[in-house]
């Protein structure tokens, strides 16, 4: 059978190539892809098997669940499909054992069979991918937890889960319009999938090793249980190995050096955390960033932590010392927190009487400088694609209209299957933007965004997809439109909190999710799954996940009594949503507010739009120097978008996260990829799984056992990192609770 497939497809391949010439590249381009990705293809293997539906839906019901579960609290846990990934190897293996081999429907076009023979690797990615569904969050879960329970205003379920499946299905639209570029061109590697391609190859190929040498599947396996007996340490017996900020034990007293060494408050000098949920919270897995990515986001991080910080705040730039040198919160201007509710009207907009009267709302001086880091990265990409990838883009469409095209194998093994048709997409593309125009529009006095607001929402989507999508397959960062898509519907339509979310989330994260969805096709090219079983895992997976999380926001809501309200919540209780708080700010800032009101010419942060035009000038800088040394690499490899964006994630994510991030994404992918190529190659991405896996089964298991019951261990180890003073203000005067006077 695999003779016969192989031999209709070299016709097929000939007969393409006499309407179009046709290079076949056999190595491929990228040396990570080349180490890590087989050339080989069984064609003959089972895909859309009864136990890949049945495990396949039951791990993403249960992601869904859990993710949704553990959104809310202090310590959000964010369990990777990694988990999901390794705990149905053996599950599937036994269901090849005992499920009947019975065939139903014999001999006609429906024939099959609950088991159709070995559990096999096309099965366990298109499980795989019904995981990813439930991975990670829907982002629009944010509205809902901000409308009910931040601003203490009623949204009923149905529009809810309208808002929240449009959300994540209007990205497949995006993701047929450019999976010709982002997907089947070999520079488009999406290093991110090459950990799930190398622990595949862990879980189901047969290595023959050396005397003394581990296997894939043994490595993995140690990984993952170290890692799993580890983590009892700083997720329970020990939690101040989540950030150990030494330098803050030297001055117990000073604010100023706590400032300085403080991981979670402040600028992080020399704190260290030895927790890999620490590691790996934001940034994702430092071993799945490319080295010249690593060291982008390190002197991002710097430039904004070592210099910009310190300078803005001890220069007292917009009075940063009011306020805490690293926060997220909303203040007046004296540096008290501000009561958003007392400036609502009844038709949830801004009352201006009660806003004049409170005052402007002030920003830390570092928030408002991540938000000029924001604009600097938007133009700094539009800016970086078109200089250093233009070209390409333009050859390459004029490729999909004819003439010379270049195939890397991984395309070639692929071209035995049926691709998708574009014309699938679009029905959904147009559904979907047809349920969106009704749910704005009949539930408008909830929602707030009007019909042209969808049109715009959707425009800038698709606009930045591609840029985005090209940034993202090559470097494993993906520079966010959450700002810019905040700052335009609030210019246009200020004083509406609830349209500037529901904007922001279609015209943001309808990329990321259509950048997900290339994601998985990429996957799918390496692991060589057809392309509609691809297809079909992704619409079902997406669906149910977007109904189970929405089904599991409306029950905690309802289940735990003050959910997200710090003022109202025991001092203790885990359930403060740090996540939904920076939603609610943002909500706060861009759209209740107001842009004007802040960068305008109303507003005290108005030359932050500088930022804009810095950013568009730095990549036209890279480039020139470039043309002017070509003879300088490394010249190339600074990407100003993802140096500019370095910091995107914070807030919430703090300077440990980005310190311990970059130590070992430093050792994996400069030193161990350097020096030692053959361990790279075996072990890297194999460690990068076990140590995923391994963390996320011991903090469930952590919390099941003894966090739900409220079992903790008191103790000095289990304190905060010890820099309270970390968080005071220091101009004169200002009064903040166990901070010192000045």
């Amino acid at each position: 059978m695999g003779e016969i497939s192989e031999a209709k497809a070299m016709e097929g391949e000939i007969s393409e190539a006499k309407a179009m010439e046709i290079e076949v590249v056999e190595e491929c381009t990228i040396k990570q892809v080349e180490m890590t990705v087989p050339k080989t293809d069984d064609p003959t293997l089972p895909v859309l098997t009864f136990r890949m539906w049945v495990l396949g839906v039951a791990s993403c019901v249960i992601l869904s669940f859990v993710n949704q579960f553990f959104w809310y609290r202090t310590q959000p846990l964010s369990v990777s499909s990694i988990a999901a990934q390794i705990a149905v190897v053996p599950i599937g293996h036994l269901m090849a054992k005992t499920l009947p081999t019975r065939k139903f429907f014999e001999g006609t076009r429906w024939e099959f069979t609950m088991n159709p023979g070995p559990f096999n690797i096309k099965e366990h990615v298109l499980i795989t991918i019904f995981a990813n569904s439930g991975a990670g969050s829907v982002y629009a879960t944010h509205i809902l937890s901000a409308v009910k329970l931040l601003y203490k205003r009623s949204l009923s379920f149905l529009p809810a889960l309208i808002v929240m499946a449009t959300t994540q299905v209007l990205g497949f639209g995006w993701a047929g319009l450019f999976r010709k570029f982002l997907v089947e061109p070999a520079e488009m590697w999406w290093p991110g999938n090459l950990v799930q391609v190398s622990l595949f190859r862990a879980l189901h190929e047969k290595h023959k090793r050396a005397r003394g040498e581990a296997t894939r599947t043994q490595f993995f396996l140690l990984v993952m249980i170290t890692s799993f007996a580890y983590y009892i340490f700083p997720g329970y017996l020990f939690v101040m190995l989540t950030s150990l900020s030494w330098v803050c034990w030297l001055a117990p007293k000073s604010v100023l050096v706590q400032q300085i060494g403080s991981g979670m408050s402040g600028l992080g000098v020399g704190s260290i955390g030895i927790d890999w949920a620490t590691i790996s919270s934001y940034l994702g897995s430092p071993l799945a960033s490319p080295w010249f990515a690593t060291a982008n986001i390190a002197i991002g991080f710097c430039l904004v932590m070592y210099l910009m910080t310190p300078l803005c705040y001890w220069y007292n730039v917009y009075n940063a010392k009011n306020f805490p040198i690293y926060s997220n919160d909303l203040f007046q201007l004296n540096g008290q927190s501000y009561d958003i509710l007392s400036i609502i009207d009844s038709k949830f907009h801004l009352d201006r009487k009660a806003y004049a009267q409170f005052g402007p709302v002030s920003l830390s001086t570092f928030f408002a400088m991540t938000y000029g880091l924001g604009f600097a990265t938007l133009s700094a990409t539009i800016v970086h694609v078109f200089l250093f990838n233009g070209s390409e883009l333009w050859k390459q469409s004029m490729r999909a209209f004819g003439g010379t095209r270049k195939m890397d194998i991984h395309t070639k093994l692929m071209k035995k299957y049926k691709s998708v048709p574009t014309w699938w997409f679009i029905v959904i593309l147009v559904l979907n933007i047809a349920l969106i125009f009704f749910v704005c529009q009949y539930y408008n006095e909830s929602l707030q965004l009007p019909w042209w607001g969808v049109i715009l929402a959707c425009a800038l989507s698709v606009f930045f997809t591609l840029p985005i999508g090209i940034i993202n397959a090559t470097t494993n960062q993906q520079p966010g439109l959450n700002i810019i898509t905040e700052y335009v519907i609030g210019y246009m339509y200020p004083e509406r909190p609830v349209a500037n979310m529901c904007f922001k989330v279609y015209g943001y994260i309808s990329m990321a999710q259509a950048l997900t969805f290339v994601a998985d096709f990429k996957l799918g090219h390496y692991m060589k799954i057809p392309p509609r079983a691809m297809f079909m895992a992704q619409v079902v997976g997406t669906l149910i996940a977007v109904f189970v999380y929405t089904v599991t926001a409306w029950w905690l809501m309802e289940a735990i009594p003050h959910l997200c309200d710090t003022s109202m919540l025991p001092k203790d209780s885990p359930w403060t949503c740090p996540m939904d708080r920076v939603f609610f700010d943002a909500s706060v800032i861009w759209g209740l507010v107001g842009p004007r009101r802040i960068f305008g010419d109303l507003g005290q942060y108005a030359n932050v739009n500088w930022f804009f035009l810095g950013g568009a000038i730095a990549p036209l800088l890279v480039w020139l120097a470039h043309k002017a040394f070509p003879s300088k690499h490394w010249i190339r490899l600074i990407h100003m978008p993802v140096l500019l964006g370095s910091t995107a994630m914070m807030p919430p994510a703090s300077a440990i996260n980005f310190t311990s991030w970059v130590f070992v994404g430093f050792l994996s992918g400069f030193v161990v990829f350097r020096y030692r190529p053959e361990w790279w190659k075996r072990y890297n991405y194999v460690l990068s799984g076990g140590l995923d896996a391994g963390t996320a089964f011991i903090t469930i298991l952590i919390f099941l056992c003894l966090g739900s019951k409220g079992i903790y261990v008191d103790w000095w180890g289990n304190n905060p990192e010890g820099c309270p003073l970390a968080s005071c203000p220091t101009a004169k005067g200002v009064i903040s609770d166990g901070c010192p006077v000045f």
